[in-house]
């Protein structure tokens, strides 16, 4: 028998993980998670191992990026493979991965890159429901409606960063700014002010009063 196992390949399917185990259920599916949340598909292809499963199949959920879930639940799924003494048939896609899938290490991912400026996005459970993806899918439009590329502002999605009470949360280095709540509209102020004109949005930063440093009186 053939078990069918759900990849949630987005780092916000973290926040909606009941939903998505829901529906895996409802199908007959396991979940498994490409980023950001538990079992990971390595994990759970290590259970299924584990528990003599000799065919199993995977779809990805939760995406319309069809070209990036191929892409790396085939790396992942491939490397796994690799790893393993009588693995069983793993389907995906409409074929059977081998091991000869691509490596999940390049000489391209062997620095860090070169940015000028690095944001993160908030993807907690809190910001995720107050809009961070439609924040998120601002930035990276006004991103590219401003001409500027990773080597301008790097991007990346995070869980929780902590000052959920102003999510979505978003914060830029290496000077250190906290903006929050980032609606979409302050989401493109944020790209033309501050990452491209270098100026922060006062009105979009989130107050700080300094920590104490341990040990100091």
């Amino acid at each position: 028998m053939t078990a069918l196992v759900h990849v949630a390949t987005l780092l916000q399917d973290a926040a909606r993980a009941d939903r998505l185990h829901r529906c895996a259920r409802a199908a007959g599916a396991q979940l498994a998670f490409l980023q950001g949340g538990d079992p990971t598909l390595t994990h759970l292809l290590d259970r299924l191992h584990a528990d003599g499963v000799r065919a199993v199949r995977l779809e990805p959920v939760s995406t319309d990026d069809l070209p990036y879930a191929r892409s790396w639940i085939g790396r992942v799924a491939g490397h796994w493979r690799r790893q393993q003494a009588d693995p069983p048939v793993i389907e995906f896609g409409g074929r059977t991965v081998t091991g000869g899938e691509a490596p999940l290490s390049s000489p391209a991912w062997e620095q860090p890159p070169r940015y000028r400026h690095h944001l993160l996005v908030c993807r907690g459970p809190r910001c995720s429901a107050r809009g961070a993806d439609e924040t998120y899918r601002e930035i990276l439009r006004s991103l590219v409606m401003a001409g500027l590329t990773d080597a301008d502002v790097l991007m990346a999605q995070t869980g929780c960063l902590f000052p959920c009470n102003h999510g979505p949360v978003a914060v830029v280095h290496p000077d250190g700014t906290w903006y929050g709540p980032v609606r979409p509209d302050g989401a493109e102020r944020l790209v033309r002010e501050h990452l491209g004109a270098g100026r922060p949005v006062d009105d979009l930063r989130i107050p700080r009063t300094p920590a104490p440093i341990e040990g100091e009186a």
